[in-house]
Order: C-alpha cells, then structure tokens, then sequence
C-alpha cells in the first residue's frame, strides 16, 4: 500500500466520512449530515454535500473556501435564516452553484460576480434581491422553477447587469405577467405553469435570440396579448389618394423563434404577428373556434401545428389556411368539433390527427391533395362504411398507418393503399371480412380487429392468403392492442373461450404463424400451422382441447 496520503479517504483535508479523489475534490454527499463538516481543504474546488440534513451554512467555515468553484448543496434542509446574507461574499471563484429543493424562503441577497449557473429550484421563495442575479457578466442559466414567486418578488433590476443569461426557468411560480426586462440573450424562456394572464408591450421586444418559449399551462387570452407582442409594425395603416388602405407591415421581434408553446390557456384565437421561423407552435387545450385565411400565413417555416382541443368547425376552418405552411409535415386535429375532414389540409402533410370528432363522412376529394401522407388517425368519429367513398384513400400511396378505431363501420373500407403497415378497426361494428379488401395488402403488417361482430361464417375462406408479412391480429375477446414481435414478429393471442376461435383455422395456412398464446382452442384448430414449434416458435396458455397439439408435426403433438 502507498502513503496514508493518496488514500482518497484520507487525504488532508479530507473530512470524516467523505470521499475525496483529489484536493481539489470533496464528495460528501448522502453521508446524513446535520452540520456543515469541518476539516474541508482551502484549496477545495468542487464540494458536494447534496442529499443531507444540513439547516445551515456557517460564515466561518465558508469564508475560508476562496478557491471554491462548484458548491452542491441540493436536497437539503437549508432554511433562509441559516444562510447568512454575507454566507458568498467571499467566493470570489464560485461559479457554479446549487440549491434546489431546500427550504429557502428569499434568495441569498449577494452572490459573486462570478457564477455562471444558479439553481434555486424547488424551495419556497417569495423574493428576490436585485443582487442576487444582478451585476452578473459571467451568468448564463438561472433556475427558479417550482417555487412561490409573485411578479412583486421579482423586481425589475433583477438582472440588471446580466446580459449575457442564455436560460432562464421561471415555470411553476405565481406569476402574473410576463417579467419584464429580461436579460436580452434569452435563447430558453420557461414560463408554464404561473397565473399569467397578460404580456405587457414591450416585454419581449429585445429579446432577439429567443429560441424556445414556453407559455403552457397560464391564463392568457387575447386580451392579455398586445397586437406588437410578437411583431412590430414598420408603418401604420395609410389611405392612398384614392382611399385605398395601405396593409400594415409587420416585422418579427422574435426572429429566432422556433419553438412556441401557448397551450391551455384561454385563446379565442389565432394571436396576431407570428415570427415566421416558428418550427413547432402548440395552441391545444384552448377556446379557439376559428382558422382565418392568413391566421398563420406569415409563419412558413412551420412544420409542427398543434391545436387540438379546442373548438373548430370544418366551417370554421378556411380553406387557405394551411395554403403557405408548405413546410407543415405534423397537424393535431383531435378533440374539436370538426364534422367532416376540414379542407384545404396541407399538401405535405406527413401525419394527420383527426380523431375524437364528429366526422361523419370522408369524401372524394378529401384527401385528393396529401399525397405525402404517412399517418391518418380519424379514429372515434361517427364514420359509417356507407358515407365513406370508395376511392377517398385513392391518392394516399404513401399511407403507411390508419386508425380507423372506435366508429360505427361495419365493413373494412374499400381501396385501402397497398402501402398500408398498421390498420386499426377495433371498437366498430365489422361483421363480415373478404378477400377482395385485404387482398391488396400485401405490406400490412398490424390488422386490429378487436371489439366488433365478427362470427362464424362471416369470413370468407382465404380471406388471409395474401398478408404474408401479417404480425399482430387480435380477436374479439382480446381486450388490448398486442404488439410482440418474434424472429419474423407472427404473434397471436386469443382469449379463452373466445367466440372467434374457429377464425384461426382459415388463417394458419401461409400465414407463417410463430407465436400463439391463449386458451379454449377447437380440436383441428392448429394442423396447418408450419412455423409453429420450430425454432422460433411457442406455444402459451393452458386450456387446450383434446387433440388440439396432436396435428401439429412441428410439436410432435407434444
């Protein structure tokens, strides 16, 4: 063994119990201390003392740190009065420091002027000092996230001097406005989850760089918005000669936006002056009720729209609404009241989420126009097979998922793309299957059937000769999707005493079954079956009928 001095546990300055792979290095994290451990070398740089009991720093014992970089203090049981307003004064080297979740009731009113990264996450703050992130060059990130702070405990100067803070997480406090006069180098502003119920002008007139911003979860409405929020005009609206108004023109603030999160809150609608380089822009779980023409227009760099439960009409939608979102690939549709497939849908839509409407017909031309289609959801409407039209899928060649769950059709919908992967029909009232609408399907590789009528002698024999590359089929009595993928990924699963048993038998010949669980299979059922017991294959369950192995060859009847 070497020196008793380059044991990590017993170096100098190496408090008890703590581990200390350097002298610059001291982990004392998770030991169950109640005070702050004594013996700490003045050349420590890094000190952890997360996962404690500790309810105070000592001045003296922090003052003799100077060299001190990062101090770990999270989770821990720091009270306000245990930490002393002078307790960083001295640190001249602190960069990085770390408070969350402990029980601070104000921030420390004078942290160095040089840290870099504050977290104060998770205490009980209801204040904070202009010093406290003020006068900082070196500030980058500032996490105040779940804590109590009101707009009046967090005054205006309060990053005066702090220009340079790219992060900002003010998210889960009680704020009830936009802070004004944020550091102009924001590039993260999370706001959700406060009482905000407006933003005053100007308040994110600076801010540039801004890339994210987070406003999910407040009470804004349309009210609380001023028209300039996120633009400004370059002229006011003047009549020519001829009393012909000159349009306004609006420039963005927020050039860099990309990413913009407005959801539930109280918008009736579309805000005015969208930066035009949004990439995602969440509007769900709002009050909106109408998609006017140049509602979003300006906004061409889109690619995610999300509005989802909020109150849209097929009527209410404009039929050049989506017009210039050319780069608009994702649209959430769900939860509003649309009666039909609205018009207009963006022509290079990729995925499209229509379900839990009121949709009661699918038309000629309703998809006519989105040839790029991959992923349609128009599941719980009010779809009947007679309203949807024979060749509404005609164009959609690229259509790799459909759910067509939880409507009321009682036949598989006719002219289906041979691109077809994942078809969902569970929860309907299918009562009858041919092989003239699977018979294109060559590429279908999920079929959900569950939860509808299907009986003995309404499936035509070789209905499933031609879905080779099959994996997942689920019966009546199968409460829940299957999705298990064996060598090849051919799973079946049948409840016991299911009413659809007998279906199988038409299904085993070529279908290159491997996987089987269940029980209350019919005596004959699995003869066919040639993967079945091989190398991959399985059989689960219990329940068997006499007979029901036996003309299985690769299970030897076993």
């Amino acid at each position: 063994p070497g020196p008793l001095c380059e044991d990590p546990l017993l170096l100098p300055g190496c408090p008890a119990n703590c581990t200390c792979p350097s002298e610059e290095t001291v982990e004392c994290g998770g030991l169950d201390l109640h005070v702050f451990p004594s013996n700490v070398s003045r050349a420590v740089q890094h000190l952890s003392l997360q996962n404690n009991q500790l309810r105070e720093l000592p001045y003296d014992e922090l003052a003799k740190l100077t060299s001190l970089k990062t101090l770990n203090l999270h989770n821990n049981h720091i009270i306000s009065d245990g930490l002393p307003d002078e307790a960083f004064e001295s640190l001249d080297s602190l960069q990085y420091i770390y408070l969350a979740n402990n029980k601070l009731t104000v921030a420390p009113q004078i942290l160095p002027s040089t840290v870099r990264i504050v977290d104060l996450a998770a205490n009980l703050l209801t204040e904070v000092y202009p010093l406290t992130f003020g006068q900082k060059a070196h500030l980058r990130s500032v996490y105040l996230h779940n804590n109590q702070l009101t707009n009046t405990g967090l005054p205006y100067d309060a990053f005066n001097g702090s220009d340079a803070v790219s992060t900002m997480i003010l998210s889960s406090n009680q704020l009830s406005y936009l802070p004004q006069n944020l550091p102009p180098a924001l590039v993260r502003l999370h706001l959700q989850n406060n009482r905000i119920a407006r933003i005053p002008r100007g308040a994110l007139s600076s801010h540039w760089k801004l890339r994210e911003l987070y406003l999910q979860n407040n009470n804004l409405s349309n009210k609380g918005m001023d028209p300039s929020t996120f633009s400004r005009r370059l002229r006011h609206e003047l009549l020519t000669p001829s009393q012909h108004p000159i349009p306004l023109l609006l420039c963005s603030k927020l050039k860099s936006l990309e990413y913009l999160d407005l959801s539930n809150n109280n918008l009736s609608e579309i805000p005015a002056g969208f930066p035009p380089n949004i990439v995602i822009l969440h509007l769900g779980k709002n009050r909106i009720d109408s998609l006017p023409r140049d509602s979003l227009s300006r906004v061409r760099g889109l690619q995610y729209l999300l509005l989802q439960n909020n109150r849209l009409t097929a009527a209410s939608v404009h039929p050049d609404a989506f017009l210039k979102l050319r780069n608009l690939h994702t649209l959430h549709l769900y939860n509003n009241l649309l009666e039909r497939v609205p018009p207009g849908l963006p022509r290079r839509v990729r995925s499209l989420m229509i379900l839990h409407n009121q949709i009661t017909h699918i038309g000629l031309q309703d998809f006519a126009n989105t040839y790029l289609l991959a992923e349609l959801n128009l599941s719980y409407n009010r779809l009947y097979s007679a309203k949807i039209h024979r060749l509404a899928f005609r164009k959609l060649r690229r259509l790799e998922s459909l759910d067509l769950s939880g409507n009321q059709l009682t036949l598989l919908p006719a002219g289906l793309p041979p691109s077809l992967q994942v078809l969902r029909l569970h929860k309907n009232q299918i009562n009858s299957l041919s092989p003239e609408l699977l018979a294109n399907l060559t590429g279908l590789k999920e079929l959900h059937l569950a939860h509808n009528r299907l009986r003995i002698g309404s499936i035509t024999p070789g209905t499933w000769q031609e879905l080779q590359g099959l994996r997942v089929r689920e019966g009546d009595d199968c409460p829940n999707d299957v999705s298990r993928e064996g060598s090849g990924g051919e799973w079946l699963e049948q409840g016991a005493g299911s009413q659809d048993s007998w279906v199988l038998s038409q299904f085993w010949e070529g279908s290159g079954v491997e996987w089987l669980e269940g029980g209350g299979w019919e005596p004959g059922l699995l003869g066919s079956v040639p993967a079945l017991g091989e190398e991959w294959g399985r059989v689960v369950g219990g329940g068997w009928e006499p007979g029901l192995l036996g003309s299985v060859p690769a299970l030897g009847g076993g």
